[in-house]
């Protein structure tokens, strides 16, 4: 006996090893199909509890339970037989999970790769059943729905073996998506779903998360509202019962949460088949809200008794109040009366001054119109155009003052604040030299002290050292004639210094002249035209000089010559003048003297 036990588990470990290393080496394509072998190896009948662990033990080592899972997340439409390979790939991994015990690592297999089990079940789920709902042939709708509902067991499977993935299946988007959905038939298999759910963990509703309880508990009561149909009453129904019974704090949500429930039971669903389970959903409801209506009665007792109270401490505080109230309302009225009269005396009068000024604009308007036919019938034809752009300079300079104007009373108005800063700060400056000054004043003032005489022997010698400093430092005194000598050598030294001056300006001049004209004959040069295309005009540029430059060169030299003539006291106020710049006045004047004797 123990010599076939070993041979058997031999055997089923060598399968194991060859189909991993099929599916290492094969397409991608062919991956599916050879998985699928898995189902004849968990199915041998040869195999005892131990045999079967250590064979899902072999095949999640071989990673074969990662490749079925990762699988189920590809698109297997364009594959033949692909979604009835699908179903079967999720029935083989619910089958591998449940009984596994993991010894290496088993964290990871418990906080990873069950959840992502989960998730990819349910996703392949929600993919079968759209495509459940757009299938037109009976007999495809029906092998849609025959994998859906594979696919479901084995999710049910799973969880069932492994009771901690009932929150997580819970929690899933996918599964609150495949529950949302208006068709009957899958509607009820989720329904069978989540009644699994709750029969393998009762209080999985009371871990889970407010949102995801409120989003469950939405859809099967929008279930019962929205639908006639029995099955999907009845299933809902009892979950609504299971969910009741799991805790009162969910009885006290579902009566809290769903005022008008209890009367769409008993009107809508009494009489179906399954008034036994309505019935007790029935009492948990109407025994939680005669507990909800006996304690909201007392409060609404309590609350009228404290509104009872206040509006009697309101009224009798009011009462004591009310000649004071009468006064103020009458004051208050008397007040509002006349503001209302002053604003109708105000909207009159400047109704009356808006038409005034209306009817003062239309006649001055009429009477500069006829001022104008007027002008324009004594004005000559030719003289109408000169006479009208005038009067549209004169109105354009008119919209432009008053333009102006506006401008500078808006930025008065936008500095007003920086103007009212400045005042103050003046004032604050003011206040603060006369607290200043007067402070000053306060000061006390020492008495005054007549300096001490000097005795006459101090005198005496003060006297005679005056004399002896005399006597040492004798003063210079110069005659007339040196002075005059004096005063021709400092009139020579600067006639010296204003002539070389003046003949280096003229050599500076004289050198930018002479560079001027060989930039102008470079300038003629690059840009004359060829000999084949050289014109009389062109020679002509070239053969003559312009006659108002030399005209104006020799007027320029005559006013320097002149300006060098004149005596050096007339030209002290022009040494901080630039070199080389003759004055204008001088200019104008030799100017003036050329053009006289040309005119004469």
């Amino acid at each position: 006996m123990a010599n076939t036990a070993s041979a058997g588990l031999a055997a089923a470990d060598n399968r194991v090893f060859t189909l991993a290393a099929e599916v290492t080496e094969s397409r991608e394509q062919d991956i599916p199909l050879l998985l699928l072998k898995l189902k004849g190896i968990l199915n041998d009948s040869s195999l005892g509890c131990e045999d079967s662990k250590k064979i899902k033990q072999d095949i999640y080592d071989y990673n074969l339970t990662q490749y079925c899972m990762l699988l189920l997340r590809q698109d297997h439409s364009r594959l033949r037989e692909g979604w009835a390979t699908a179903a079967q790939l999720a029935e083989i991994l619910s089958h591998c999970c449940v009984g596994l015990e993991v010894k290496e690592d088993p964290e990871e297999f418990h906080k990873k790769f069950l959840p992502s089990a989960i998730d990819n079940l349910l996703f392949l789920g929600r993919r079968l059943q759209a495509r459940f709902i757009r299938a037109i042939k009976d007999r495809e709708k029906q092998d849609f729905l025959r994998w859906f509902k594979t696919v479901t067991d084995a999710i049910c499977w799973l969880f069932g073996g492994h009771i901690q993935l009932a929150e997580c299946v819970l929690q899933n988007d996918h599964f609150l998506q495949l529950l949302v959905t208006d068709d009957v038939e899958t509607a009820a298999i989720m329904m069978s779903v989540l009644h699994n759910i709750l029969r393998v963990n009762s209080s999985v509703l009371v871990e889970v998360d407010e949102e995801t309880l409120h989003s469950v508990l939405d859809e099967l009561v929008y279930k019962i509202s929205s639908t006639a149909n029995p099955v999907i009453g009845n299933s809902a129904t009892k979950l609504l019962l299971l969910v009741a019974k799991s805790g009162k704090q969910l009885v006290k949500l579902i009566a809290a949460r769903y005022k008008g429930l209890k009367g769409l039971l008993s009107k809508q669903w009494t009489g179906k088949g399954f008034d036994r389970d309505l019935n007790q959903l029935l009492d948990l409801l109407c025994s939680e809200q005669s507990n909800e209506k006996g304690q909201m009665q007392r409060q609404h007792q309590a609350a009228c008794i404290i509104q009872a109270m206040w509006r009697g401490f309101q009224t009798r505080k009011r009462l004591k109040k009310l000649p004071q109230a009468v006064a103020t309302l009458q004051r208050s009225f008397r007040a509002k009366r006349e503001q209302e009269l002053q604003h109708l005396k105000k909207q009159k009068e400047d109704e009356a001054l808006k038409l005034q000024m209306q009817l003062q604009r239309q006649r001055a308007r009429r009477l500069f119109h006829e001022r104008q036919l007027a002008l324009l019938e004594i004005i000559h034809a030719s003289q109408v155009n000169k006479y009208m752009e005038e009067m549209e300079g004169k109105s354009a300079l008119t919209i432009q003052r008053f333009w102006r104007g506006h401008r500078a009373r808006r930025n008065f108005h936008q500095q007003r604040q920086s103007l009212k800063e400045y005042k103050a700060a003046v004032i604050i400056q003011r206040a603060a030299c006369k607290f200043l000054e007067k402070r000053r004043r306060r000061r006390p003032l020492s008495p005054w002290k007549d300096p001490k005489g000097l005795t006459d022997e101090q005198k005496l010698a003060l006297q005679q050292k005056v004399d002896d400093y005399i006597k040492l430092h004798p003063a210079s005194q110069m005659s007339e004639e040196m002075s005059k000598e004096l005063h021709m050598q400092a009139q020579e030294k600067l006639a010296q210094f204003l002539l070389r001056s003046r003949v280096d300006q003229r050599a500076v001049q004289r050198r930018e002249l002479l560079l001027a004209q060989v930039n102008t004959d470079v300038e003629l040069l690059l840009n004359a035209p060829g000999l084949a295309e050289t014109t009389e005009k062109d020679l002509h540029v070239f053969m003559s000089r312009s006659i108002s430059v030399a005209t104006k060169a020799r007027q320029s030299h005559n006013a320097v010559l002149k300006y060098t003539r004149w005596p050096w006291w007339k030209k002290l106020e022009d040494e901080f003048m630039e070199d080389g710049v003759i004055p204008d006045d001088a200019l104008n004047a030799e100017l003036g003297t050329i053009c006289g004797k040309k005119s004469s």
